[in-house]
């Protein structure tokens, strides 16, 4: 790992989940954060202090939209501090990060070693030629092409954009008249490439999450969705997502697979060195893992709060810490060439997603000690939209068990609790789009 180096953070979340300032306190020199003075308002969060220990905080409007504004921004941030490294915790700027990283003749990913990370077509194709199985997917070149895959594969069809995230714009298209419809909104992405098709694989949605210094994986654990994340649009329920215990034989299998991955998107010469990921995997009813997708990030949601009830690390803390050459005191014996961390507790996460109206009730703060953490992401009176992504919660908390059995039933009694405590009702649309 290299020694402690000044760093640029492109930042497009709210900044009180990030507090650089703590996680970074020994940092001998400066970290510069660019973030979104957009988000922080949609937050209610207010602007941070200019300087807070090493960190210096500047604003830009808004970090979505042409990159251009955002890059010359972070140009001239990199040349006034002299910064030598450039880091993003959000998808959609790793992209951003590593043409930064390019022009300066930064360490880290440049874009050759990202792009497999964020294009889905390419990244099938690199695992799959590991030995990985993946669902079969096309870049239909027409409407024709599309039907044509279908056709081929049956219903339900899975359309996503090609380097899309978070599940947004994610379409479970269940029959003819669902895809054509579909195919009629989504010209632009035909024509520019970035519509993928791919067949439906039925099954649990399981993920692993951790992180990987050096390129070598020090921190992996396995976790199993117990909800549909297509369904984050219609879902008025407590969605539950859980650990799995060291003993299910699932375990060994999903980190075995996401090693494979990650060798197969990292490959000798890659400048990935330093960098968390969240890998997406069906295992489907006869017993196969198949890969859906991997980012070069920390999991959404609250992953890495379930990691850090699991470990004891925070492994968003960590990559950060890494990446610009700091200690990482609870990983030092595995960054060392040691084993990989083992589970402390089992952990898993409710969630509830928005939907749209006025809100007239939430849930109650809980008493159990068992819950490391709630947020409720919305207040009496507050009129909210519905969730556009499958990370747009109004509730997130994060409890342990001793096992994943004892974690589902506290989960789940806490979940029904929390529906029955939450009182959204619908307003006059007119209302509801104004406020929106």
């Amino acid at each position: 790992m290299i020694g402690p180096a000044d760093a640029l953070v492109l930042h497009h979340h709210p900044l009180a989940p990030f507090p650089y300032h703590r996680w970074l306190a020994d940092h001998p020199g400066e970290i510069v954060v660019l973030a979104a003075a957009d988000v922080l308002a949609r937050a209610g969060e207010e602007p941070p202090p200019p300087v807070r220990g090493p960190v210096r905080t500047h604003l830009l409007d808004t970090l979505d939209g042409p990159d251009e504004p955002v890059l010359e921004r972070a140009r001239e941030l990199i040349r006034a501090h002299g910064l030598t490294r450039v880091l993003t915790h959000y998808e959609d700027d790793m992209e951003r990060a590593a043409l930064l990283r390019a022009e300066f003749g930064m360490p880290g990913g440049h874009p050759d070693d990202v792009v497999p990370f964020r294009d889905k077509l390419l990244m099938k194709h690199r695992v799959r030629g590991a030995g990985v199985e993946v669902a079969p997917h096309t870049l239909p070149r027409s409407v024709d092409e599309a039907r044509e895959f279908a056709q081929r594969h049956g219903f339900p069809v899975v359309a996503k954009h090609r380097s899309g995230s978070g599940s947004e714009g994610l379409r479970i298209l269940r029959d003819r008249a669902g895809l054509d419809a579909h195919l009629a909104a989504s010209a632009d992405g035909i024509a520019g490439g970035v519509l993928l098709l791919e067949a439906f694989v039925p099954g649990r949605m399981c993920h692993v999450d951790g992180m990987v210094v050096d390129g070598r994986t020090v921190l992996s654990w396995p976790s199993q969705y117990q909800y549909d994340l297509a369904s984050f649009g219609s879902d008025q329920g407590a969605r539950i997502d859980l650990t799995l215990d060291p003993d299910d034989p699932l375990t060994p299998r999903l980190l075995d697979l996401t090693e494979r991955v990650l060798g197969a998107l990292r490959p000798p010469g890659s400048r990935m060195g330093d960098h968390a990921f969240h890998a997406e995997i069906f295992h489907t009813p006869d017993d196969r893992l198949v890969l859906c997708e991997i980012a070069a990030r920390a999991g959404g949601a609250r992953v890495r709060d379930v990691l850090h009830t699991v470990f004891g690390v925070n492994h968003t803390e960590y990559t950060t810490r890494a990446q610009v050459g700091l200690p990482l005191p609870l990983l030092s014996a595995t960054v060392a060439g040691g084993p990989l961390p083992v589970p402390r507790s089992m952990s898993g996460q409710v969630l509830m997603m928005k939907r749209p109206g006025l809100v007239r009730a939430v849930p109650a703060p809980p008493a159990e000690d068992w819950l490391a953490d709630l947020a409720v992401h919305a207040r009496v009176g507050d009129v909210v939209p519905a969730a556009d992504c499958s990370s747009d919660f109004l509730l997130t908390g994060v409890g342990r068990g001793s096992t994943r059995a004892e974690t589902e039933r506290r989960l789940r009694e806490l979940g029904a609790r929390f529906v029955a405590q939450t009182e959204i009702v619908e307003i006059d649309p007119v209302d509801q789009e104004r406020a929106s």
